[in-house]
């Protein structure tokens, strides 16, 4: 059985033991990109109504979002964005009694003084609450040479470990585009969407000695949902990578902590291979932007005469009942929530929440 943690934001040792959790577990939480206080707390309601651990993260362009389009300095309201976004979840998740991982999502090289400020940040909560303001921050330099790659994150890792932080990179690309950070590359036979176990071993030996990391190995994947045949996932390569580890380094089976990228439209049988593997998360941003967006648009449509004017033309009747924010809003997350269910079960974590009852 595995250990029981406290619920709400877990970091540091917590965070390694509900990561080893689930791949004793056989299974993987999955990695929602939140851009509102309303994402946010639909996906920690779905969460504790599966009672299910899960992993919340923003992307730079989510932080900025999250901050208001209108916030006079872009750098700086990314920063303060993803810091009050933390900081709400830092506030509710004990509440919703699970644990929570809090992470940010692609950091290219252009983004690396976003996650500087963030560290600068999580450094001085740290101090004042004993735990850092983010369980992990992820570094995508996956476009560049694999020695630039892992030199670069192995710096971060430097910075980070002290702070009790974890490091996700990314090894081959993903292909697509996510929230503006991404590739060009897609198409089933792109070389550059699958990674070598040999680029794996390389980055082993480098940041292993540094602190706790987790990769993002590309296997075939891609960001969005395309047409069949356009995307070919080879989880193999996860295994590949994993008996290399184990004959090379004399680790245990599936010691590797490693990350699926591009989960929306992947089919149920590759996301279990993959899990098998030992992947304990998975990312999943498109398929729950639909389910978010789509039951507005059937509510609009439903009460369409409240969004043209306030005073019902045919009744005379006040409309804001209808057109109440809280109305659609309220649609939107239990749309997110009802698909975030079916991801708990397909990754099978329905159950499995570490948390304190």
């Amino acid at each position: 059985m595995s250990e029981k943690l406290r619920p709400g934001v877990v970091t540091g040792k917590d965070y390694e033991k509900l990561v080893k959790a689930c791949k004793a577990g056989n299974y993987a939480l999955p990695a929602v990109n939140v851009t509102s206080s309303s994402t946010v707390n639909a996906v920690l309601e779905a969460a504790a109504r599966n009672k299910s651990d899960v992993i919340i993260q923003v992307s730079n362009g989510g932080a900025g979002f999250y901050a208001g389009a209108a916030y006079p300095d872009s750098l700086q309201g990314k920063v303060l964005g993803a810091v009050s976004l933390a900081q709400h979840v830092h506030l509710l998740a004990e509440g919703y009694g699970v644990c929570v991982v809090l992470h940010t999502d692609h950091a290219n090289r252009g983004l690396l003084p976003w996650i500087d400020g963030l560290l600068a940040e999580g450094a001085k909560f740290r101090e004042k609450n004993g735990k850092p303001l983010y369980t992990s921050h992820m570094i995508d330099l996956s476009e560049e040479s694999l020695e630039d790659n892992v030199g670069t994150c192995a710096d971060y890792l430097k910075k980070m470990a002290p702070l009790d932080m974890s490091l996700e990179i990314e090894l081959g690309v993903t292909g697509g585009e996510e929230d503006g950070v991404g590739s060009e590359h897609t198409g089933a036979d792109n070389p550059k969407l699958y990674t070598q176990p040999e680029d794996v071993a390389y980055a082993y030996e480098q940041l292993n000695p540094l602190g706790d990391f987790s990769v993002a190995a590309s296997f075939g994947n891609v960001h969005g949902v395309y047409k069949p045949g356009n995307v070919k996932l080879r989880p193999v390569i996860l295994k590949d990578s994993q008996a290399l580890m184990t004959e090379r380094y004399g680790l245990e089976e599936n010691s590797l902590d490693l990350v699926f990228h591009g989960g929306s439209g992947s089919s149920e049988a590759d996301i279990k291979e993959a899990v098998s593997y030992g992947v304990f998360k998975m990312n999943v941003d498109t398929d729950l932007q639909y389910a978010y967006s789509e039951p507005v648009g059937a509510y609009v449509n439903a009460n369409q005469n409240a969004f043209v004017a306030q005073i019902d033309p045919e009744t005379g009747k006040p409309l804001k009942s209808k057109y109440d924010p809280r109305k659609w809003v309220r649609q939107a997350e239990q749309g997110l929530g009802t698909k975030l269910d079916e991801i708990f079960t397909v990754l099978g974590s329905v159950g499995k929440s570490v948390a304190q009852g």
